[in-house]
């Protein structure tokens, strides 16, 4: 059996989930739950990063201890993931004690390494994405991510890690074409870009942050989150039950915009701990709402929970996966969810089934094995989920369509042969489609088989709700 470590980042619990946030979590449950019907054995890792200033700032806000505001927090993304079926196999916190353990040891090796060491840290840092910035991440003088004023200039006594020492073997990897782990390719070639430029060592604690993890030889200092946040995904494999053999991770999926920091910084600081590296790490662009990047100034966010008010869980899943942003920006908005979701769920699909199940009543149905279909896969292994999914509707869904109402079964009688091999043609359309589509959409996956297994009996109730637009 095959081992598949699948990660998405851990959420930063100073806001609650988003659309942005449920884009990167769906994807990695569908990639889990194809490897799973492929019979590989699965880690599928998400969780919450809950040290740093931002945390604290937040709790001080709503007049909460620390401790109290993580708690409160931390479960809405959980309970986001569970409301949309997500299949993860461990919710991470990284005020889980366990994993603070292992942070504290994975920062005394480096340090016993040689590679950290004490420095005076003066360069700008943006507060909104608590991290420091080279000059050449700035836009006009600021993060480009955030307000002006949010990128500051500072000056402290920190502990640094030589990143500098590993840049040499980061570009090497990263060139060669069979060693090569970040993907896709343009997100490839704007890291190599980077690589080449002037990449300096970096701080890897904080002098004035109460709220994170003590750095074991310095308790006067803490470390730095992003430090802390990175080393989540081999801590779980540290602690949970039975999961040391999947480290190294197969895949780290993640947004663009924290590419940096798990294809160079993550990469070096296993590296220095001497410790085996991810084998991919994919990163997706972002979805535009309307045109517009989301921002809670234009009021145009979408939470996971107005998704499930209009869709349920099954449409929303779907919608995410057709629209995800694998390659390019995705322009997205809640009415054109609302014409795909009538389109291809409740008119092709859905109404598909209801009229095969009706018509095929009673028609006794011969036990099948499917196999993946190898453009499918392939598709669906690179993240191209609009392709695998187009596929499905192509060749077995639009196609049975297409013959239901050529053929007009309903004109002949239920026993003659020549319509009972019509609907064993629209049957296994039905069923194959039910079988590709189950990492995706598996509650609807799952009624579309039962339908179909052994005797057929009609649905109760519709698959897929019309939707009033």
């Amino acid at each position: 059996m095959n081992k598949f470590f699948i990660s998405t980042p851990i959420y930063y619990i100073n806001d609650i989930p988003h659309i942005g946030h449920t884009c990167t979590t769906v994807a990695a449950d569908v990639l889990a739950r194809y490897h799973r019907q492929k019979g590989d054995n699965v880690f599928f890792l998400t969780g919450t990063d809950e040290h740093g200033q931002k945390v604290a700032e937040a709790a001080a806000k709503e007049g909460l201890t620390l401790k109290e505001f993580c708690d409160k927090v931390a479960p809405r993304f959980e309970e986001a993931w569970n409301k949309l079926n997500i299949s993860f196999d461990f919710f991470i916190r990284t005020t889980d004690p366990r994993h603070e353990k292992v942070v504290s040891d994975f920062l005394q090796r480096i340090y016993d390494n040689g590679d950290v060491y004490k420095a005076k840290y003066e360069g700008w840092y943006c507060v909104g994405c608590e991290k420091f910035l080279m000059e050449s991440d700035l836009v006009d003088g600021h993060c480009p991510l955030h307000p002006p004023e949010k990128t500051v200039w500072k000056s402290e006594d920190n502990w640094f890690f030589r990143l500098s020492k590993y840049i040499p073997e980061i570009i090497k990897l990263t060139e060669n074409t069979e060693t090569n782990y970040i993907f896709p390719e343009g997100k490839r070639t704007e890291i190599l870009s980077k690589l080449k430029s002037d990449v300096k060592d970096i701080s890897i604690s904080r002098e004035k942050v109460e709220w994170g993890i003590p750095t074991p030889w310095d308790k006067t200092q803490t470390i730095y989150v992003w430090f802390d946040a990175l080393i989540n995904y081999y801590s779980a494999t540290q602690f949970v039950e039975n999961k040391k053999e999947f480290w190294p991770a197969d895949l780290h999926l993640l947004a663009k915009d924290i590419l940096w920091f798990h294809s160079v910084i993550w990469q070096s600081m296993l590296m220095s701990a001497q410790l085996p590296l991810p084998k991919e790490i994919f990163a997706h662009s972002f979805y535009l709402v309307d045109g517009q990047k989301m921002s809670k100034s234009l009021g145009n966010v979408i939470s996971p929970q107005q998704l499930l008010d209009t869709f349920g869980a099954e449409g929303t899943r779907y919608l995410i996966t057709r629209s995800f942003p694998a390659f390019n920006d995705s322009d997205i908005g809640i009415a054109r969810f609302k014409e795909q979701y009538n389109a291809d769920l409740a008119n092709n699909l859905g109404n598909l089934v209801s009229r095969v199940a009706k018509l095929a009543e009673d028609l006794e149905i011969k036990e099948e094995n499917f196999v993946f279909d190898n453009d499918f896969e392939k598709a669906l292994s690179n993240l191209n989920f609009d392709e695998a999914i187009q596929l499905v509707f192509t060749n077995y869904i639009n196609t049975a369509n297409v013959r239901l109402n050529l053929d007009t079964p309903w004109k002949l009688e239920k026993n003659n042969p020549k319509r009972i091999e019509q609907m064993d043609y629209l049957v296994n359309n039905l069923r194959k489609a039910a079988f590709l589509l189950k990492s995706v959409i598996p509650e609807s996956s799952k009624r579309i088989e039962d339908a179909f297994t052994g005797i057929i009996k009609p649905l109760e109730k519709p698959l897929f709700p019309r939707i009033i637009l």
